[in-house]
């Protein structure tokens, strides 16, 4: 008994987010059946080349960068915010899916989405769920997750990307731990100060891909 409790302990204190029991049907493993996402020009979004996420709604803001507005501590930008001026697109992301081969990205299956940026903090800029927040009582996405490696250490580095209408959603509902019991929650704005940052919400953030090269 004491050894569960021991190990129950270490699980939570590893991933801070979840809540590791047995759950089987929590397993939704990438399938040819799902409808692929596709881009403004109705081609299908894959894994590899680089897309901007851009807001549907029109006049509260552009794409989303990386920026270090609330963690001043760290040397590559952990905030992931919204650009004020909605002609401004943003920094590029890529998608990895879940099996780490290219091709098409389906319809609420796992993947990680790195922001594509030639500078030392490339490998730095993959979203993940960062801790509660007590002050601002929110779940923020943050860079400094993990490619790859799906299971239990990183199940916070994977995202769900959901229709959402004639548009699309992120979703942050992890499958790749058939053990772990995770919060699923859409991905949404919070605003503070004048800042749009990326966060679980309520409300989603409704988006669309536009292709770079």
């Amino acid at each position: 008994m004491n050894t569960l409790l021991l190990l129950f302990s270490l699980s939570l204190s590893i991933i801070p987010f979840t809540l590791c029991v047995p759950n089987p049907s929590r397993i939704l493993l990438a399938s040819s059946s799902s409808s692929p996402v596709l881009d403004i020009n109705g081609d299908k979004v894959q894994a590899g080349p680089n897309y901007f996420i851009l807001p549907v709604i029109r006049g509260k803001g552009g794409g989303l960068y990386p920026s270090n507005v609330k963690q001043h501590n760290s040397t590559c930008p952990r905030d992931i915010i919204q650009e004020t001026d909605e002609v401004q697109q943003g920094l590029p992301v890529v998608f990895t899916r879940l099996d780490a081969k290219k091709g098409v990205v389906r319809v609420s299956t796992d993947v990680n989405v790195r922001f594509y940026t030639p500078t030392i903090c490339a490998r730095e800029t993959i979203w993940k769920l960062g801790a509660y927040d007590d002050k601002l009582k929110q779940y923020f996405v943050v860079t400094g997750g993990v490619e790859g490696n799906p299971g239990p250490q990183t199940v916070g580095n994977w995202f769900k990307i959901d229709k959402f209408g004639s548009d699309y959603k992120f979703v942050f509902c992890p499958s790749v731990c058939k053990f772990c019991k995770v919060i699923c929650k859409d991905v949404g704005v919070f605003t503070k100060d004048g800042v749009r940052f990326l966060a679980l919400s309520d409300t989603p953030f409704k988006v669309m891909f536009k292709k770079t090269f």
